[in-house]
């Protein structure tokens, strides 16, 4: 299908912004990478008046090292994520996640901000976010406004975002030698969403587990921190049966909905794999360390 008419405006600060939203009015629609818009225009699913084109914003651009957290702008293209030395460093999860998402096509022009602002359920970033303990920054004409990831996807693709507001950037903790990340996923082919994927984040004390966040994508109407499984991990080494626990629990903290790949059941013995794998595979890295 063809897409809608539309007018075009390109901001190149903030406050282009706020007055191109405010002369194109409310059902103008802000474009970045647009990997995710331009097909639902192509679809008719979205008909705005006109688009306001961010890219030239340099605000919303860069990746910063804030000593004990890192500040990703919203402009940052995922392709990034995946070359940028201070993620690699200070944000490893986030780099394990980026060669996953979609194509390299989109992995070029598809930014972090978009892809979390759409808040697709099977997609790898917001579930990245929530695990991390991320918070959300975002800007309106009246100042930022910071919403931890885990209160900020609220629905099918739903978000805290206010109509007046945009995503400016993501700050995550920097990553340290006492935590350990990992994401799984599994798909039918390389680059397609998800049936069921698994992003962690584990914070040890010694040996022992003091905070396991487990979240999964694919199986919800966004990410879903698992937090009776993380419970069953906290206070005691990784370790087989500890594992088991967890796996166990998800049955309470699952509740899948069927889709075009397989009925709510297959959903949670798919998480309970992806549990199994990516908590043995960290023990296994555990003793090849020590």
């Amino acid at each position: 299908m063809k897409w809608p008419a539309f007018s075009y405006a390109r901001a190149d600060s903030l406050d282009d912004l706020w007055r191109a939203k405010a002369d194109l009015g409310p059902d103008s629609k802000v474009i970045a990478g647009g990997q995710s818009l331009l097909a639902t225009l192509a679809f008719r699913l979205s008909q705005p008046s006109a688009l306001i084109d961010i890219t030239g914003i340099d605000a919303l651009k860069g990746i910063s090292d804030l000593g004990t957290s890192i500040r990703i702008g919203a402009l940052t293209r995922h392709v990034e994520l995946e070359r940028s030395p201070l993620i690699r460093g200070k944000a490893p999860l986030l780099r394990q996640a980026a060669p996953l998402i979609a194509h390299a096509a989109i992995r070029n022009r598809g930014t972090i901000g978009g892809s979390l602002a759409f808040a697709d359920p099977a997609a790898e970033l917001p579930a990245c976010m929530v695990a991390l303990g991320a918070t959300i920054v975002t800007a309106s004409p009246a100042g930022e406004r910071r919403i931890p990831a885990a209160a900020f996807f609220t629905g099918l693709f739903e978000t805290a975002l206010h109509d007046d507001e945009i995503i400016a950037a993501v700050e995550a903790p920097a990553e340290t030698a006492a935590t350990r990340t990992a994401i799984m996923e599994l798909t039918r082919r390389t680059g397609d969403y998800a049936m069921a994927g698994l992003a962690l984040r584990i914070a040890l004390d010694g040996p022992v587990v003091a905070e396991a966040r487990l979240v999964y994508f694919g199986v919800g109407s966004g990410p879903v921190l698992a937090a009776a499984a993380g419970a069953c991990l906290q206070g005691a080494p990784l370790s087989a049966p500890a594992i088991a626990r967890a796996c166990a629990a998800l049955q309470a903290d699952l509740d899948p909905p069927g889709d075009l790949h397989g009925p709510p059941d297959m959903k949670r013995h798919l998480a309970r794999v992806l549990t199994e794998r990516a908590l043995t595979g960290l023990i296994a890295s555990q003793r090849a360390a020590a």
